[in-house]
């Protein structure tokens, strides 16, 4: 399934292309200060949203300092889109967000591990049910998908039926994703009888493996 940040990076590079077909300049030196902007824009965009300021593709896309080294400045950040692009396509790289998004999750469920061991396995239920739910929400913002009609906040459930037709991840997540919301459910309205410390640590442990397979 193709990333958002894949979407966008091909994106930018794709309008700097076809605007470079119609210009008369292979550099593109005719298509005016404006529509260069407007293009330099997409392409840092796209590259900040996937790796962030601080990364070394975003280094790469300085501007210069004289405006008429606009149009080589582009040139050069639609260089870097491109070679991002490459990157992601072949796992050489993780978002800076789905690095703190992961390592987030494994700290909340390190927290419902501990509690299930020491006998709290509705207070860990919980926890990891609702780490679940947080994660279900991520996949979406890095897919464009909302999570709230209007100011009401979407149910998990609906979210997870949205991203399984998105394809975010499998139809076998998805049946699972609906057990493991349920359990937490059961947590949540008291429901206590309904499941054991065992099926807690199961879902502790299957929840850890849906975030590592499936970051945001």
């Amino acid at each position: 399934m193709q990333s958002h940040f894949e979407r966008q990076l091909e994106s930018a590079i794709l309008t700097y292309e076809t605007t470079i077909e119609n210009c008369r300049f292979d550099d593109g030196s005719d298509m005016g200060p404006e529509r260069c902007k407007q293009l330099m824009t997409g392409c840092l965009a796209a590259i900040e949203r996937a790796v962030g300021r601080d990364s070394i593709h975003y280094e790469q896309t300085q501007v210069s300092q004289y405006p008429s080294h606009q149009f080589s400045d582009l040139a050069r950040a639609v260089g870097v889109c491109r070679s991002l692009l490459e990157d992601i396509k072949n796992g050489y790289l993780q978002s800076l967000s789905e690095v703190i998004h992961s390592d987030m999750f494994a700290d909340y469920l390190e927290m419902a591990e501990h509690l299930n061991n020491q006998g709290y396995k509705d207070a860990a239920a919980v926890i990891a049910g609702s780490t679940l739910e947080a994660h279900l929400k991520a996949i979406c913002f890095k897919h464009g998908i909302p999570t709230t009609s209007g100011t009401k906040p979407l149910k998990a459930d609906g979210l997870n039926a949205e991203l399984a037709k998105r394809k975010a991840y499998s139809k076998i997540d998805q049946k699972n994703i609906t057990a493991w919301l349920g359990l937490r459910n059961n947590a949540a309205h008291g429901e206590y009888s309904a499941y054991d410390e065992s099926q807690v640590s199961l879902l502790i442990s299957s929840i850890r493996d849906f975030v590592s397979r499936t970051p945001a």
